[in-house]
């Protein structure tokens, strides 16, 4: 038996099967089970060990028997186990992390309908967020979705609906990529707003590097595609993240970078926080402003408290969020 836990297009299994079927010596004997892993990065031991459901697209009873008998600790800890053809396995993973991108770029795409008009994505998020049926979590507005899984996971459901003939779904799905794909240009207009002018020739900080906080994952981050799009329309970017900036010079060595939090803000007449480590949360905006060129910070993940920044002399803008003196 091969139990194969990576995401995957529908079919998948059964072409596999059909050619081990064809190549491997015990041909037919050998079963496929699909048991999609869900994994947050940051979070993999704790999702291993307590998830939240854990799902195995079976071929046989038999199959069945042995994924019982390989979870059995985490079944008698009362988690979930979903037991579907392979076929619903493969769908569900792609389905969850499809629907988690599809979350994301509604609410960015509410986010640039509350700055259009003048309303605020946060109190909107908490209100619509009591109804069950659409819930809190994911609905946080920024600079977009990134990293190695979600981005690729949603282009792969797109494509699969789009093999499958559902073009409806297809584009609907398409339809978050794009809202996705034209975050940064989005997040730069704020930016531009808030500086009173084009970025060229502005010196810039962005705070974060990793698509996320908690990781030093930089694959397809939403922060170093906006410190890439100033760089390219003029603008010295310098780059600071708590642990990211490695692997971020890799794959932009065309921007500046700062280990220091400090450091990376001396002559900046902008920053741009743009990933939500806490570390940027808990920063001292008096201190900070003695360093910068002109007092100025644009929030896309709205994590600060834009009231104490304020008091202290900045001039603050939150995504999604009404313009304050």
């Amino acid at each position: 038996m091969i139990i194969g836990k990576s995401t995957i297009t529908v079919g998948t299994t059964r072409d596999l099967a059909a050619l081990l079927a064809r190549l491997a010596p015990a041909g037919t004997d050998v079963e496929v089970v699909w048991n999609p892993e869900f994994l947050r990065e940051g979070h993999a031991i704790e999702d291993t060990l307590r998830p939240d459901r854990i799902v195995a697209g079976v071929p046989s009873p038999h199959a069945e028997d042995v994924v019982r008998q390989v979870y059995a600790p985490l079944l008698h800890n009362q988690i979930p186990l979903f037991v579907t053809d392979p076929a619903t396995a493969e769908l569900i993973k792609g389905a969850a992390n499809a629907y988690l991108g599809m979350k994301i770029s509604f609410i960015n795409g509410v986010a640039d309908m509350c700055a259009a008009a003048g309303a605020d994505v946060h109190q909107l998020t908490e209100a619509i967020g009591l109804d069950p049926r659409i819930g809190r979590g994911g609905l946080n507005a920024g600079p977009g979705y990134g990293g190695g899984c979600l981005p690729k996971d949603v282009r792969a459901f797109t494509a699969s609906a789009q093999s499958l003939g559902v073009l409806d779904a297809a584009a609907l799905l398409r339809a978050a990529e794009q809202v996705n794909e034209s975050r940064p240009t989005a997040v730069l207009t704020l930016i531009e707003q808030t500086l009173g002018r084009p970025v060229a020739g502005a010196r810039v900080t962005v705070w974060g590097a990793s698509f996320k906080a908690g990781t030093d994952d930089v694959r397809e981050s939403p922060a170093l595609a906006i410190a890439a799009l100033m760089h390219q329309r003029g603008a010295t970017v310098t780059v600071h993240g708590p642990h990211a900036i490695p692997t971020a010079l890799v794959r932009h060595p065309e921007l500046d970078y700062a280990e220091d939090l400090e450091e990376s803000v001396k002559g900046a007449e902008l920053i741009v926080l743009a990933t939500e480590w806490p570390q940027f949360r808990d920063a001292d905006p008096k201190a900070l402003s003695t360093l910068v060129e002109q007092p100025v910070l644009v929030d896309l993940r709205n994590l600060l408290n834009a009231d104490t920044w304020r008091t202290a002399g900045w001039t603050v803008r939150q995504l999604g969020r009404p313009a304050q003196p």
